[in-house]
């Protein structure tokens, strides 16, 4: 008897490891590199074209409607990488937005938005934080290489040290967790990955004194070679929080910039910034949000 209730023991602890083992093996995927498993279409699905092996995907924006497609799971850390061609010519007043959200009322949101340029001007690529339903906090840079010709890869690094936005692999931004120091930072909400496009011309170009030449249209941006790593939202985030080689981007080599990363991003803020709002003093009124004189790494 006492054997028949030590090997049933036994049992139920190989059990509930291998149930544990199984439930953080499925909370990372790599996403297919197909559009239509990986992601749905939100909004509009005339303005939305989708190769016939799934492997890219343009929006189009004309005068009846823009577009937008997400993506099928929610997340909890990870990083997400997308192919982007933007918009060619005179693309004043469009905006192209590839983003997460957590779509709750205080909602988490890491936002990248392209905002259309009239021909011959430098696009520009604004960033936004949103924790626990707070923003303001918009970073502008002009991008050093012309982003119609050919794709880029736009990638977010979201973990539990720092959220990191970059460009073909260089550092744009950094946003890091001071939760301790009372900053907000976006660690509970799992957030879905969503890329729109649409009319943004109240503001988006010369904040917005440049509207939509709707006679240039339709208006198009293309997409390919999409990659999600992350924790998929399974209702336990203590899956996501873990370190392991399947969470790989919560592991300490990811915690904070390495030194090459380090003078990328100094180099990005030297030459190619145009707005931060940690120096936006009138803005503020001179009582700058904290996180602006905390370190960034």
């Amino acid at each position: 008897m006492k054997n028949y209730y030590y090997y049933k023991a036994l049992l139920f602890f190989v059990v509930f490891v291998s149930s544990s083992l199984f439930q953080l093996s499925v909370a990372s995927v790599v996403s297919t590199g197909d559009f239509n498993k990986d992601f749905f279409v939100i909004w509009s699905p005339t303005h939305v074209n989708t190769s016939a092996d799934g492997h890219t995907r343009s929006l189009k924006l004309d005068q009846e409607s823009g577009a937008g497609f997400a993506s099928n799971q929610m997340f909890l850390f990870g990083q997400i990488d997308m192919q982007i061609k933007l918009v060619p010519g005179d693309s004043a007043g469009t905006v192209l937005a590839f983003y997460l959200t957590s779509d709750q009322p205080n909602r988490d949101e890491i936002d990248l938005e392209f905002l259309g340029n009239v021909s011959g001007q430098p696009y520009i690529l604004q960033t936004n934080i949103f924790a626990d339903g707070s923003d303001n906090r918009e970073e502008r840079i002009y991008l050093w290489f012309d982003p119609t010709k050919d794709f880029h890869t736009y990638s977010v690094l979201w973990n539990m040290h720092q959220i990191v936005l970059m460009v073909d692999m260089i550092p744009i931004r950094v946003y890091r967790n001071h939760a301790d120091k009372g900053v907000a930072f976006p660690r509970w909400q799992p957030m879905s990955v969503k890329t729109t496009l649409w009319n943004g011309d109240s503001w988006a170009t010369r904040g917005g004194q440049d509207k939509i030449d709707w006679t240039k249209g339709p208006f198009i941006a293309s997409f390919r070679n999409h990659k999600i790593d992350a924790c998929v939202w399974k209702g336990n985030p203590r899956f996501c929080r873990a370190a392991s080689t399947t969470n790989w981007w919560n592991q300490d080599s990811f915690s904070t910039l390495t030194s090459s990363q380090r003078r990328w991003f100094k180099w990005v803020r030297k030459y190619h910034m145009i707005y931060d709002y940690c120096q936006d003093n009138e803005r503020f009124q001179n009582n700058l949000p904290r996180e602006c004189s905390l370190p960034k790494y």
